[in-house]
């Protein structure tokens, strides 16, 4: 089955992030390459996202022409900083790739079609 584990930054975790030292920093970016290292076989495509400052936002609503925004749809407290596509056997195993991610405090996993 697929699956995308969206990962959700929070206020909290940019700043704790951006509080690091260069070397808590990226001893953090490394325990996320071993993540993915460690789960290669199953992931089957993956991305980082780009700041949500630069997101563009089309908003379609009824007869009425559509709306295009610069900036996200809404502004909030966590933002999707990426994300994972994986092939597992179930919704336990993504889970449990869910439960091993070590960065982003939040993570969010979809069925994918």
């Amino acid at each position: 089955m697929k699956y995308v584990l969206m990962f959700v930054e929070t206020e909290e975790f940019a700043k704790e992030l951006e509080a690091m030292g260069e070397r808590e920093r990226e001893a953090a970016y490394e325990a996320v390459g071993r993540w993915f290292a460690e789960h290669s076989g199953k992931i089957t495509h993956h991305t980082h996202l780009a700041p949500v400052h630069t997101a563009t936002t089309v908003r379609l609503s009824g007869g009425s022409e559509p709306v295009v925004t610069d900036g996200p749809f809404v502004e909030g407290k966590e933002v999707v900083s990426g994300f994972v596509e994986v092939e597992v056997a179930d919704l336990d195993e993504a889970l449990k790739l869910a439960r091993s991610w070590p960065a982003c405090p939040i993570v969010e996993i979809r069925p994918a079609s």
